[in-house]
């Protein structure tokens, strides 16, 4: 979900749109709008009778997807979660199914640039972090409410960070004086306890990271997501996942390689039942930017696309 700041530049588009095999009449999901580059260009694919769905759970995403496609009829937009996806097509058409449906995961420039938002440990901003200001808890009442042990567990399952123990006992020590409001203090703590060892990553990176899917239920939307897709596809519509951490990635991948095989259960039997055939077809391998992409926008670096097709029932896998 990541782009150059001002500019929106979609990460990995031409493989997206490869990816997706656009029909010019088919119907189409981008389930995390951000500030529509993708959008704009799977719309520029489709034709008057082609149909383009979009979804954020960010009132800015949505309030400028509702500016960009005002008075276009192919076009529908949403402020829900992706793992709403299926409410959101059944308001247009009970039972909507998609020739494709795009995820591209994490938080969006837009987010991270605007300091006001709490996303970014380089500007100085107020410890929030919600994609949907209207819901949820915020990051400073997660770091200045939670238990030590709850602290350290969020940093290191959902930021791999390695000191998670150390930070979570100088937050509980430091906020019974004062609790910590802004984004600076929290980054100038972390750096000051558990400085990084990893070259051009400041400390706060990986404990930033996990309040935001913490904050934000990241990995428990995605798995709601990926199966309400799944769900949704029509035969030989393909899903298209870009993700920007390893976390994401897993599940993805996990999810993925689930639906592309037979159920464990019936492999090898010479007769497996339909309910326990693949679901997917995996196409391709994962792909990574260019050093030319990444040279124009360094926040693509980490991006990584998954590419599935929907097996049509009764068709060997």
């Amino acid at each position: 979900m990541t782009d150059i700041a001002g500019a929106h530049t979609p990460v990995l588009l031409p493989e997206v749109l490869a990816a997706l095999n656009i029909r010019k009449d088919g119907v189409y999901l981008d389930a995390t709008f951000g500030r529509g580059g993708h959008a704009g260009a799977i719309l520029q694919n489709l034709e008057k009778d082609g149909r383009l769905v979009c979804i954020d759970r960010d009132r800015a995403a949505v309030a400028a997807a509702e500016r960009r496609f005002a008075g276009d009829p192919r076009v529908a937009v949403f402020h829900a979660s992706f793992s709403a996806l299926a409410a959101c097509a059944d308001r247009i058409e009970p039972g909507l199914a998609f020739d494709g449906v795009l995820f591209d995961l994490g938080v969006s420039s837009p987010q991270l640039d605007d300091a006001q938002r709490g996303f970014s440990f380089m500007q100085d901003g107020p410890l929030d972090m919600r994609m949907n200001d209207l819901e949820g808890i915020s990051a400073a009442e997660v770091v200045n409410g939670a238990s030590e042990r709850d602290l350290a567990r969020i940093f290191r399952d959902y930021g791999e960070e390695r000191h998670a123990a150390r930070i979570a006992r100088a937050i509980v020590a430091d906020r019974v004086v004062r609790p910590f409001t802004r984004t600076r203090e929290l980054a100038e703590m972390i750096a000051r306890v558990a400085p990084s060892r990893e070259r051009h990553k400041h400390p706060a990176t990986r404990v930033f990271q996990a309040l935001r899917i913490h904050v934000n239920r990241e990995l428990e939307e995605i798995e709601q997501a990926l199966d309400a897709a799944l769900a949704r596809l029509k035969p030989r519509g393909r899903l298209a996942v870009i993700s920007f951490h390893s976390l994401e990635d897993r599940l993805v991948k996990r999810f993925m390689r689930q639906h592309s095989s037979v159920d464990p259960m019936f492999a090898g039997l010479p007769l497996v039942p339909p309910q326990a055939l693949p679901s997917l077809r995996l196409v391709g391998r994962s792909i990574e930017p260019g050093e030319q992409e990444v040279a124009a926008n360094p926040r693509a670096r980490s991006a990584r696309l998954r590419v599935a097709e929907r097996i049509p029932k009764g068709e060997n896998p």
